[in-house]
């Protein structure tokens, strides 16, 4: 939907390194909007770990190997934890709940392929983006669909609390322009109904058992999902016009923390370095995605 995109847009610009203050390692979700001059660097060098909040169920970002969680994120959070010489803790959770849980100070960060969006940007501070997506379409090997209004009438499922989600459910339900005014979705009374999953396997398991006839995810994930999944395939998720769903990730930390200049420098040195390329790369060849 058009005003899902430009609102995408304006995000990304007004997004950048932000203010100095307080976080989560040193602090209890009690205090955890405190506007002392407290340092949440300091904080967690004084703790002596660095706490991250992921979702591991997004190849190649973040799944798990074993007991541990890996993934493009694992590897950017292992460098951040390196700058601030403290060890690294992961947490695997839920992903619509990964916001909550950084704004209230349970964690330090936040990273799980997560995109830069206007209500977010009212809980969060985010880091300067370092990968550069669009959402997917997944469908059965022999489906017709080419372009988003082509799921006119059908069953799709999303991961809750993702970008897909939030587009699907506009074009479903429509939503309203800058101006209060009612703007008519797609998909809207087509038909076409939403399913929420945990996670894109979940939902993609949904599909190769017939329960949903699509899923929408990010680029890596959907073509992670194809690969281990035999009878799918995955498209861009385009509109009839041309547009597209291109988005930005980056890392979140609570309002005011000082962290975020770490991260940025972190992650600015990596991409000078080519290594979050190269993270992607060594990922893409390792994920697998099982029932």
């Amino acid at each position: 939907m058009k005003k899902y995109l430009s609102l995408l847009l304006a995000a990304g610009l007004f997004c950048s390194a932000m203010l100095t203050g307080c976080a989560g390692t040193a602090k209890d979700s009690s205090d955890a909007t405190s506007t002392a001059a407290d340092s949440a660097v300091a904080a967690i060098k004084a703790a002596g770990k660095v706490v991250m909040y992921t979702n591991a169920a997004f190849p190649p970002f973040e799944y798990m190997q074993g007991e541990k969680v890996v993934g493009v994120d694992a590897d950017i959070a292992a460098e951040i934890a390196a700058e601030l010489g403290v060890e690294l803790e992961i947490m695997n959770v839920e992903f619509d709940t990964i916001i909550t849980s950084i704004q209230s100070g349970k964690g330090d960060f936040g990273a799980a392929g997560m995109t830069i969006k206007p209500e977010r940007l009212e809980a969060v501070d985010f880091s300067i983006s370092y990968i550069t997506s669009k959402q997917y379409i997944i469908t059965k090997s022999d489906s017709t669909v080419a372009k988003i209004e082509d799921l006119a009438g059908m069953k799709i499922g999303v991961q809750a609390g993702t970008t897909g989600y939030y587009i699907i459910k506009d074009e479903i339900d429509g939503t309203t322009d800058d101006a209060g005014a009612a703007v008519k979705g797609v998909l809207q009374d087509t038909g076409a109904k939403v399913e929420t999953y945990d996670n894109a396997i979940d939902a993609t398991m949904a599909l190769t058992s017939g329960k949903l006839d699509a899923v929408i995810i990010d680029k890596l994930p959907a073509e992670n999902l194809v690969t281990a999944n035999t009878g799918l395939k995955t498209i861009e998720l385009v509109y009839a016009d041309g547009s597209n769903t291109e988005e930005e990730y980056a890392i979140c930390v609570q309002k005011g923390s000082d962290l975020v200049d770490v991260i940025n420098t972190v992650l600015q040195r990596l991409i000078d370095e080519g290594k979050i390329g190269e993270y992607v790369i060594t990922h893409t060849n390792k994920a697998t995605i099982t029932e």
